[in-house]
């Protein structure tokens, strides 16, 4: 791996963390793990980090089986164990739940929200009390102009938030770092490259919006650090 390229995500990695105060000693964090590169490499720049700070926590890397035919759960896991994770595979119904006909809301917000929900069960039953994300900069931009289009709000997902009154925090320690340069990290670690079985993965919402914003950058190159900054300089006064 390019060794600026390891030290500018790590950078940004650390940053995150301490603006937020994300992380304290003695933490048992539970990791939600996809497959996909952004979580792969949240839970081994985690690790790695362990061993340069003066402080300790527990990783608890789980993965919710959404159910579809063609899942990659085992793969995963046989990954993960060479890593020296303990891999916790919880197996749910809820990708066939969200597309069912039974089902009038949008597919992947339904089962977003209750793969959401049972990873916050699974982290009071493990005894956790934060849930890391591997959401970067761009989910973050992505998500407001989601909500913005489709929800009819101003709010995207947050770097750190506290549940059941400071019981549980979910925190996104990637939440400064690009996609691009996770995608590059990903591919310098050569991480696998698990097939996402969802029928929507390539024709979501999201998708539409990362397209849209990927114009716009390539029009200008200061466009997503002015939205990102826009995101932490909110003028009240000036909305409806």
């Amino acid at each position: 791996m390019s060794r600026s390229l390891n030290q500018s995500v790590n950078r940004d990695l650390g940053k995150a963390l301490h603006h937020y105060k994300m992380i304290d000693h003695g933490d048992r964090i539970l990791v939600g793990v996809s497959g996909g590169k952004d979580s792969l490499a949240l839970l081994t720049l985690l690790q790695a980090r362990l061993a340069r700070i003066p402080i300790t926590y527990a990783l608890v890397p789980v993965y919710i089986d959404p159910g579809f035919s063609g899942g990659f759960s085992r793969a995963l896991q046989q990954y993960l164990d060479g890593m020296g994770f303990s891999l916790c595979i919880e197996k749910t119904d809820y990708g066939l739940v969200a597309h069912s006909d039974k089902n009038r809301e949008n597919p992947c917000f339904l089962c977003a929200r209750l793969r959401r929900k049972r990873l916050f069960e699974i982290a009071d039953e493990a005894g956790c009390n934060k849930i890391a994300f591997g959401h970067h900069k761009d989910d973050i931009i992505e998500t407001f102009f989601l909500n913005l289009f489709y929800s009819g709000n101003i709010s995207t997902m947050r770097p750190i938030q506290s549940f059941f009154n400071g019981k549980i925090t979910v925190i996104r320690p990637l939440a400064y770092v690009d996609e691009d340069r996770i995608r590059r990290l990903a591919a310098a670690q050569a991480f696998p490259d698990f097939c996402n079985p969802c029928p929507r993965a390539k024709i979501s919402k999201r998708k539409e919006i990362k397209d849209m914003l990927d114009q716009l950058y390539r029009s200008n190159k200061k466009v997503k650090g002015n939205v990102f900054s826009a995101l932490k300089n909110v003028n009240p006064d000036y909305l409806l």
